[in-house]
């Protein structure tokens, strides 16, 4: 089993403003600890509509891609219909450059209507225009940025599952405990790599959800249903070092 750590930046209002440094302190207090990897939001405003408490995703990891040594950076997970295709794939390469090819590129599809209404985008797409925006983004990933890990996020089974067994690296779920749920996702995973002709074992299964220090949370079940990393957003952002005691990093 491998954890990664979900640093504070503004979205779930855990900042005062602006402030990097407390970003800073604990994406490198976490790579001390032993967490394999750093993950950000991709939000523009906190969940209330407040930009000014946030810190962009891909800038930041930028900047803490200066601030650590070791560890994967990671998007927990960039919106694709945000940035063009072309100009994400050389933000990443950039990033990969300041880090030492550090980065995962973590995708989705995007679900904030309103962030996206009030940061001016237009109107808002249906879920097939975002799906094909996001195979579009995957494609152009593949061709700029060959063998370099692409991450996609959600759990449509139809579309975005085969999504994953088509161009991803990995994949991630979101906010289940329940082993059940992780066998039925990959199942169907397993299902649409071999429609495709594609390696499921060549996939890391990874899952993300917030924890809180003490809580007892039964990862090898997890683990045995077919996840191989937990990235965890720990609530609050300083209880990092009892969550990393729990988990004998």
């Amino acid at each position: 089993m491998r954890f990664g750590l979900i640093v504070p930046q503004g979205w779930r209002k855990d900042l005062d403003g602006r402030d990097f440094e407390t970003m800073a302190t604990i994406a490198r207090r976490a790579e001390e600890l032993g967490f394999d990897s750093i993950w950000l939001y991709d939000h523009l405003q906190t969940r209330d509509g407040d930009p000014d408490r946030v810190l962009e995703c891909w800038t930041s990891l930028a900047a803490l891609a200066r601030e650590t040594t070791r560890v994967d950076l990671g998007q927990i997970v960039t919106c694709a219909l945000y940035r063009n295709p072309g100009l994400l794939a050389q933000m990443a390469s950039t990033v990969d450059a300041a880090s030492g090819g550090r980065v995962i590129v973590g995708l989705g599809a995007g679900w904030d209507e309103r962030e996206w209404g009030e940061f001016g985008y237009g109107e808002w797409p249906e879920v097939p225009a975002r799906l094909r925006h996001l195979e579009q983004t995957l494609q152009v990933l593949r061709a700029r940025r060959p063998g370099r890990p692409i991450l996609v996020g959600g759990s449509g089974e139809r579309v975005l599952l085969r999504l994953v067994a088509r161009y991803a690296d990995a994949c991630n779920f979101t906010d289940s405990f329940d082993p059940a749920f992780y066998r039925h996702k990959l199942d169907v995973l397993r299902r649409h790599c071999e429609d495709v002709g594609r390696d499921y074992d060549e996939i890391e299964k990874t899952a993300s959800f917030t924890v809180h220090a003490g809580e007892e949370i039964d990862y090898r079940s997890l683990a045995a249903a077919g996840i191989e990393r937990f990235i965890l957003y720990v609530d609050p952002p300083l209880d990092v070092e009892r969550v990393s005691a729990g988990l004998g990093l």
